[in-house]
């Protein structure tokens, strides 16, 4: 009998249809005037395994920026102790390199950076020109950026490090648009949310999603269908999109929560909280977390 992903395996997105939630297969995507939202905060979440002892160590990185300020916030664990700040003027980013050290569980962990000639989109990580190098003990627990691999010394040991989530905060309209990759050996894949409303001359809000421009949702009457959650295939793996736009409507000041969470097809679980740590057994998955505030 075959398993539940390969019964789907030749679609690259398939997605189960409700009463409330439709989808389309050779719908494009639609055209519009708003601008996008955008993106002040991203955060990564990394877990390195070193090949010395097999320890796992979380490690958590956030690119965030606003009008005034750039930075760059690193932390180990759970504890915000361990967490190294580079808060920087906008004035003196481009100076930006350096090497810190500090301890964690008995073991010295050293960041190297150079943002000096970062080059940036709108939003706050840089897309090229940076190297951020961590070292855990004698090996190497984390390489970031297009410039690292000319930093690191021929025989040096690399942990095994994989990318368990990211974390996205938006500003704006209610259109956001991001990238995604959801397995190793898979494509990155273009990402649109768009919630259309009165503007657009709709009677009752919608929210439609899509992956590399074809629709795979679409929830009508919003205001009574707040949260929920469906199931598509992308690259062949099993992947859960959920949604919680509750504050949207009834909290002025709130935000929504969009989430992208892959699962083994045996995995029957949907939930919307992030997972810190994986059992040893289970397989690593990725997880996409966009929190959306909306302007009044």
């Amino acid at each position: 009998m075959r398993d539940l992903g390969s019964c789907f395996s030749e679609y690259a997105i398939q997605v189960a249809n409700d009463s409330s939630c439709t989808s389309s297969s050779n719908q494009s995507c639609i055209s519009s005037t708003l601008i996008p939202s955008i993106q002040f905060s991203v955060t990564y979440l990394y877990k390195s395994t070193l090949s010395s002892n097999q320890e796992q160590v979380l490690i958590t990185v956030t690119w965030c920026k606003n009008s005034t300020t750039q930075g760059l916030n690193i932390s180990f664990g759970t504890d915000p102790s361990n967490t190294f700040k580079l808060n920087t003027n906008s004035r003196f980013f481009r100076k930006k390199k350096g090497t810190k050290s500090l301890e964690f569980n008995d073991s010295r962990i050293e960041i190297h950076w150079d943002l000096s000639s970062a080059i940036y989109s709108t939003g706050p990580e840089p897309i090229s020109g940076y190297y951020v190098i961590i070292t855990i003990g004698s090996e190497l627990g984390l390489i970031l950026g297009d410039l690292a691999e000319k930093r690191i010394k021929i025989g040096t040991r690399i942990a095994k490090f994989s990318l368990v989530s990211r974390k996205e905060h938006f500003s704006g309209n209610t259109l956001y648009s991001t990238k995604a990759q959801f397995c190793d050996s898979g494509a990155e894949h273009e990402i649109l949310i768009k919630c259309s409303g009165e503007n657009e001359g709709l009677k009752h809000p919608i929210l439609s999603v899509w992956i590399d421009k074809k629709n795979v949702i679409r929830v009508k009457r919003l205001q009574w269908n707040f949260r929920g959650n469906h199931s598509i295939f992308v690259d062949g793996l099993l992947v859960d999109l959920m949604w919680d736009v509750h504050d949207w409507f009834f909290k002025p000041t709130g935000f929504a929560v969009f989430m992208f969470r892959t699962r083994s097809g045996m995995d029957s679980r949907l939930w919307l909280e992030e997972k810190m740590m994986q059992k040893e057994q289970e397989k690593i998955e990725f997880s996409l977390l966009i929190y959306a505030c909306k302007s009044p």
